[in-house]
């Protein structure tokens, strides 16, 4: 028996904010009780500037969330706690690697209600972070909506998460339109398909728009250095002074350490929706499609090997989670229009919706080379002109994460959700290509036709192997040990 096609109310997922929530978030918690936390949150610029967050949190009552009832008030707990995790755990000279009974009791009973891990997520940091300037405008209009916390209350911070947010609002409808593709295509109903996949071209060619104006108040010095330290999470953090991950003592006397991914918009339900319904399938990092193609020829069975896409969704509250499973079951997109080769409409509907995803990738993997991987480059040149007498801070901006790279001695540098992003996007936005169905279109998408924005990367020449050079005004330099991301997208 065919599943039915999911309904939206049955996974609190909106046709109109899609999976922003359907009600604004709090700006604070109603119960006087949870004052401290707000009254925490509220000043925690001021703490950590003077470093004093941690003391302030140890004082602190460890609070009951007895008083938390509705589903708002519940994922405001959860947004105020993880910005003080991640403030006690990034806020000092050295992380702190232990995780203090008054956040680690809350936490994990706000994070078992909610389906979430105890670190900050996507969903703490944009879906349930932000407020309208005039609630009767929209929110995909950048100039109408505002943060509620932010780590370093810069504009910087903001418009990182904002833009986030704005994509989220703009690709809304996107959600029930394509329910509704699946729908016409069981019964057969091509135009209705075709009107389908024209207007979702459109959506992701606009989504790709907003994702653009984050050069407009987003600086890459201030991220790399000031923002993107309070996103990482606790995996793959060793040089960065967690070796074991965070312990978070929750009173009972067992030191368990846990890892995990810190904040990603690879945790993106959206985004995960936008493949699922145009068949993208996302092998683990690494692997080829033809490394697949020859396993399934020789009857063996593929290496297990690690999916970062389908991992993120651990990351994703739980309603969202199981909604992208029921879209899977259904989706049926792909398989309809590659029955129906010769009609050229549809397949060039199709194929016009890999294009405007694929154009979304290319956008991101230029603007990590810009937000990362030259402001890395630029850290560690800076780095070696300073005396290594002078004392300073630990910083996981300065250093290097993860597993050693194919260039002896070298290492990877990782994103906030704890993978090496460049060979993941690359190979992602590859990746959304090879289900086209026109041979033409194909070929565009898995190459990129030369002069296009389809091309490698503005100023970043890359190679087959993964070796990426950026050309400047004064030469050339190479970066084959400096993969890494925002992990975004």
């Amino acid at each position: 028996m065919i599943p039915p096609v999911p309904a939206l109310a049955d996974y609190g997922i909106s046709p109109d904010h899609g999976f922003l929530p359907p009600e604004l978030p709090l700006d604070v918690l109603p119960d006087p009780y949870y004052g401290q936390w707000e009254s925490i949150v509220a000043n925690l610029q001021g703490l950590l500037l003077s470093k004093r967050l941690r003391q302030v949190i140890d004082r602190l009552s460890v609070l009951s969330t007895e008083y938390l009832h509705t589903d708002a008030e519940w994922r405001r707990a959860y947004t105020v706690l993880i910005f003080m995790l991640h403030g006690y755990v990034w806020g000092g000279d050295k992380p702190a690697e232990r995780i203090p009974p008054q956040l680690t009791i809350p936490l994990f009973e706000v994070c078992k209600r909610l389906e979430l891990p105890p670190v900050a997520t996507y969903a703490g940091l944009c879906l349930w972070n932000y407020r309208p300037i005039f609630p009767d405008e929209p929110a995909d209009d950048l100039n109408n909506i505002s943060c509620i916390n932010t780590f370093t209350g810069s504009m910087d911070e903001q418009w990182f998460y904002l833009v986030s947010v704005a994509i989220e609002a703009r690709a809304a409808p996107s959600i029930p339109l394509m329910l509704q593709a699946i729908s016409a295509a069981r019964v057969g109903h091509t135009s209705v398909v075709i009107e389908c996949l024209q207007d979702f071209a459109e959506i992701l060619d606009e989504a790709g728009t907003i994702l653009q104006r984050m050069y407009e108040n987003c600086d890459p010095h201030v991220f790399y250095h000031r923002i993107r330290p309070f996103l990482a999470g606790s995996r793959n953090m060793q040089d960065a002074g967690l070796p074991n991950g965070l312990f978070y003592d929750d009173g009972s006397g067992k030191k368990e350490y846990r890892q995990y991914g810190g904040g990603s918009n690879a945790q993106s339900s959206i985004i995960q929706f936008f493949d699922i319904v145009l068949g993208v399938e996302h092998r683990p990092t690494g692997v080829t499609r033809s490394d697949r193609d020859d396993n399934a020829a020789d009857g063996a069975a593929p290496k297990a090997r690690h999916n970062f896409i389908h991992e993120m969704r651990e990351y994703m509250p739980g309603p969202h989670r199981r909604f992208l499973e029921h879209v899977t079951s259904v989706a049926n997109i792909r398989e309809y229009v590659e029955a129906r080769r010769s009609d050229r409409a549809l397949s060039t509907a199709y194929d016009a919706c890999l294009a405007m995803l694929r154009e979304l990738r290319d956008k991101h993997i230029q603007m990590v080379s810009r937000y990362i991987i030259i402001k890395s480059r630029q850290s560690r040149t800076q780095s070696r002109s300073i005396s290594p007498r002078r004392p300073s801070a630990m910083n996981i901006a300065n250093t290097r994460q993860g597993d050693s790279s194919n260039k002896p001695g070298g290492k990877k540098l990782r994103g906030t959700g704890g993978t090496a992003l460049i060979p993941f996007l690359k190979q992602a936005r590859d990746e959304t290509g090879e289900p086209a169905i026109d041979a033409w279109a194909r070929r565009m998408l898995s190459n990129g036709p030369a002069g296009s924005s389809f091309a490698s990367l503005g100023k970043v020449d890359e190679h087959a192997d993964g070796h990426i050079e950026i050309v400047g005004m004064a030469g050339t330099w190479a970066m084959d040990d400096s993969e890494g991301g925002i992990c975004h997208w």
